[in-house]
């Protein structure tokens, strides 16, 4: 009889923790990870040598809110190596609701994650009202990755004030006592946490803020208390951080020391503000030198949005007479577009009058640039539209347009939208250097159609780790795998030891990438989204069953609903 159910072979062995790597087999019984060494045995067997044997990774900033109700397979994260995903965040989500609010919720999250009403129509199924219930419908459900769930302040913020809450009312001593039980109630029946938005940029198609935008301090901590009767969740924040950033962060650390969980937030650089993260990231420093956990989450690169024809937003999208032919397929509209009267028309129309894009007062002919395959994410300012049309002695738009509808419709315009004021990447990599912040915000689930970062985990070893060789290998996967974790409360995983849960990935590392972002339409209704094809991952594992061989998937779903922090376990 084989000793054990899965044996990983002659891997080189990165454990998560940052310690150097070690060439050495891995052993799996009952989905945790029993001996790692010189072993034999295995009832099934992985072949690693000359691969790396990694933890799977953990993002927790996801928002597969909607798509882990009705879908098994949570792509693309669970492409890119993620095996535990914690969803719910910036104060947008389901639950908890009535059913009169169904759609309330349903409009706030198309606005702000870019998730058709259309699909989440189709695909939810309300079987819930509390917190408690959509854990419940979203744990009969198996999945290729494990999900934990945070409570949404949006969500709640409506259950509680109705109307007050979407006119943006302060909440009264009655709504705070009831929020701060339904948040009680929620981290009991295993919430990681409460989120709340901020942010002038979530917002409904029809421009209406989320209801929680100007909620005051003293909500707050009511709510972040009811965390702290219930003795666990960390409070997750994005936020415009205005009109003072200094006193909007002095507000979060009262709440974290009032109530004594963690936190933590949104951290990207503004372009019209783009200093201000320094101040942040130097504000979460102090607090934790002061022993207040408060942490900022950022992307290992520029946080892009994608302009295409064949995705969900380009710069044209609100001009009425891109609309009359928006209906048609991409090649034939491409087609349509080069037309001299359409195209005369288009550029002379404004695209923002009939814009329904919450981000389109971001964009900037600065800061886009054409994509390319493959993909281009650290690109040079002098290729940007703006610079290619002074270079031409055109207008932007025209270089805009023209690069839309090459290659039939099919390219991408990249538009950095954060983290990229000077036109390089050395804001994320002054952030590699700080311990304090995590790496995080692939938004997965999220933006389906316009942003696709969910798979910064492949960049972010493939660019930092293999090309620029900016940090150890060991280092980098630590900053995914048990920092990641134990920031959420995960303790049982995020390390390849004895003892912990068996979720694992064997990496090839010099194939470890990902190409041009294509559009696919498979989400209910015939919603589409954008994805990647991924290679490098000879296999993911996930509580000891193989989940993805060679980038496909083996139809195995061992991925389960996670109910609230996790401790650590030993080897017996």
């Amino acid at each position: 009889m084989a000793e054990y159910d899965l044996l990983i072979r002659g891997g080189t062995v990165i454990d998560g923790t940052g310690s150097a790597p070690k060439e050495a087999d891995v052993g799996i019984v009952g989905g945790r990870i029993a001996a790692i060494g010189a072993l034999s045995g295995g009832a099934e067997e992985i072949d690693a040598k000359g691969k790396l044997v990694t933890p799977g990774f953990v993002d927790i900033h996801t928002h597969y809110d909607a798509q882990a109700v009705w879908d098994s397979h949570l792509a693309p994260s669970s492409h890119h190596g993620v095996t535990t995903a914690v969803m719910g965040n910036c104060g947008v989500g389901f639950a908890p609701c009535k059913p009169a609010d169904r759609e309330r919720l349903i409009e706030l999250m198309e606005g702000v994650e870019d998730i058709p009403g259309a699909v989440m129509h189709e695909g939810l199924k309300w079987e819930w009202e509390s917190f408690a219930g959509y854990l419940d419908a979203l744990e009969r459900k198996r999945r290729d990755i494990d999900i934990c769930a945070l409570l949404p302040h949006a969500a709640v913020r409506v259950f509680v004030m109705g109307d007050r809450a979407i006119a943006l009312e302060n909440a009264n001593q009655a709504d705070i006592a009831q929020m701060r039980q339904i948040t009680r109630e929620a981290m009991q029946a295993g919430a990681f946490g409460f989120s709340t938005s901020r942010s002038l940029s979530h917002k409904t198609l029809r421009g209406d803020p989320t209801p929680t935008l100007r909620a005051q301090e003293e909500e707050l901590r009511g709510i972040a208390m009811g965390m702290a009767d219930a003795g666990s969740g960390m409070l997750e924040m994005v936020s415009e951080w205005m009109p003072d950033h200094n006193e909007e962060f002095a507000m979060l650390r009262r709440v974290v020391e009032a109530c004594g969980r963690p936190a933590v937030f949104t951290l990207t650089q503004r372009h019209a503000r783009p200093g201000v993260w320094r101040d942040l990231v130097a504000h979460a420093d102090k607090a934790a030198a002061d022993g207040v956990p408060i942490r900022p989450v950022a992307a290992p690169r520029a946080i892009g949005v994608l302009l295409g024809l064949s995705g969900s937003q380009n710069p044209f999208s609100g001009c009425p007479t891109y609309k009359e032919i928006a209906h048609l397929p991409v090649a034939e509209r491409a087609r349509r577009m080069a037309e001299p009267a359409i195209r005369a028309a288009i550029l002379s129309e404004d695209p923002k009058k009939g814009s329904t894009f919450p981000l389109f007062h971001r964009l900037s002919f600065d800061y886009m640039f054409r994509f390319g395959n493959p993909p281009n994410y650290t690109p040079n300012k002098q290729d940007s539209i703006s610079a290619i049309a002074a270079r031409q002695g055109r207008p932007a738009p025209e270089i805009a347009y023209d690069m839309l509808i090459e290659n039939d419709g099919a390219n991408f315009i990249y538009m950095t939208l954060a983290n990229y004021a000077s036109g390089d990447l050395s804001m994320s990599e002054t952030l590699l250097d700080n311990p304090n912040v995590i790496m995080g915000l692939g938004d997965g689930g999220a933006h389906v159609a316009f942003i696709l970062d969910a798979g910064y985990q492949t960049w972010l070893l493939a660019h930092w780790g293999r090309e620029r060789q900016r940090w150890s290998v060991p280092e980098l996967v630590r900053r995914l795998t048990s920092d990641t974790a134990q920031a959420a409360g995960l303790h049982d995983r995020g390390v390849l030891a004895p003892g912990k849960k068996a979720d694992v990935n064997v990496i090839d590392w010099d194939r470890l990438g990902a190409d041009a972002p294509y559009v696919v339409s498979d989400l209910p209704a015939g919603g589409k989204r954008l994805m990647q094809a991924v290679h490098g991952y000879d296999a993911t594992i996930v509580s000891g069953a193989v989940t993805f061989r060679g980038g496909e998937a083996t139809g195995s779903l061992p991925g389960r609903l996670v109910r609230g922090p996790q401790a650590e376990r030993l080897a017996a």
